[in-house]
């Protein structure tokens, strides 16, 4: 039987590279200044032995935890598509910064942040799904903690928030369809009765497409599915093709929405970039791998988080900025297959 391999410390990273553990410790934690000779022997121990730095125990040395705990909503009907990107970029950046992700449900609530914080199982918070009028937020700003949130709330309590352009996105997608020679623009509402304005991003994405239509003459419809998933979608589907004789662009805000017009078009045997336009909010990758490729706006998820969290640590070395909404705008649309082009070359606004 083979020896059981053993998990390497920071003793034997000290060891191979001649130094105490306090060195290791200063130059993983980056707390006091190393020379660069000292910290490019230690780096190189690290590497081959391929330690890896464990928050537990650093925790029981300190009062830090090194643990940041995520708030996020986990709906079984959520699509991964679109919220996962979001917790992956958290996790990663964390990780970059020596620091652990704990998940907490939503469900919890302002339960969940108070014993979390009253535990001392974690050092600040990132609060994701975040509603207009959302509960947490009171809580959120009296735990003495530093609390980001990935979402605009009415009242931010005095808290950073970082979002995605909702608006500007919602532009780009009509700006899309009126320099295509479009007349006519349906955008797939919330099923199953939920409000827009229940979230920011939600509304300002539903305000931006009928604002933006009114100023370049298109006409504008939201279709809202009165249930949930594919068989709420396939209901609405007579209103969503009403307009087709008129040159119509669909838009979808999710990825799924996205894939699910895909299907309607298929089923009523109509071409996307030929006989109507669909257009999609989602990552670029997802766009791509769809069939055909869709024409998207991306909604920048892991530039989002990962700014998110970047903002966290600011505020968890006393960076006394004062607090602001911070929004990451798209970069702009990637068309693809699914944009037909019903105006001549020459009649096309220049972008």
């Amino acid at each position: 039987m083979s020896a059981r391999r053993t998990v390497p410390t920071s003793y034997d990273v000290a060891k191979l590279a001649g130094v105490s553990q306090s060195t290791v410790s200063y130059v993983m934690n980056g707390k006091r200044p190393i020379s660069q000779a000292t910290r490019d022997r230690v780096l190189a121990a690290v590497e081959e032995l391929t330690y890896q730095p464990n928050a537990g125990a650093r925790a029981l040395r300190g009062r830090k935890t090194y643990v940041i705990a995520l708030m996020v909503h986990l709906d079984s009907g959520a699509d991964p598509r679109d919220s996962i990107p979001y917790i992956d970029a958290v996790i990663e950046t964390a990780r970059s910064r020596d620091h652990d992700v704990v998940l907490i449900t939503t469900d919890e609530g302002p339960e969940g942040l108070k014993r979390m914080a009253g535990r001392q199982n974690c050092d600040a918070f990132v609060l994701m799904d975040i509603r207009h009028d959302d509960d947490r937020i009171v809580t959120a700003a009296t735990l003495g903690l530093p609390v980001v949130l990935v979402g605009t709330p009415a009242d931010r309590a005095g808290l950073d928030a970082v979002d995605h352009d909702a608006r500007r996105a919602a532009e780009l997608m009509i700006d899309e369809l009126a320099d295509t020679g479009h007349e006519h623009a349906v955008l797939v509402g919330e099923p199953g009765g939920t409000i827009p304005g229940q979230f920011w991003f939600i509304s300002a994405f539903h305000d931006g497409c009928r604002a933006r239509a009114a100023e370049r003459g298109l006409d504008f419809t939201v279709v809202d599915p009165a249930r949930r998933g594919w068989t709420g979608v396939s209901a609405v589907a007579s209103r969503l093709l009403e307009f087709r004789s008129r040159r119509l662009g669909l838009i979808a805000r999710t990825p799924q929405v996205t894939e699910w017009l895909l299907c309607l078009a298929q089923l009523h045997s109509l071409r996307p970039g030929v006989d109507l336009s669909i257009i999609g909010m989602c990552a670029d990758d997802v766009a791509a791998s769809f069939d055909p490729p869709v024409s998207n706006v991306s909604p920048r998820a892991r530039e989002v988080s990962t700014l998110a969290v970047e903002i966290l640590f600011d505020r968890m070395d006393d960076d006394h900025r004062e607090p602001v909404v911070h929004l990451v705008a798209p970069t702009d649309l990637t068309r693809r297959s699914t944009t037909a082009v019903f105006a001549e070359p020459s009649a096309l606004s220049a972008r």
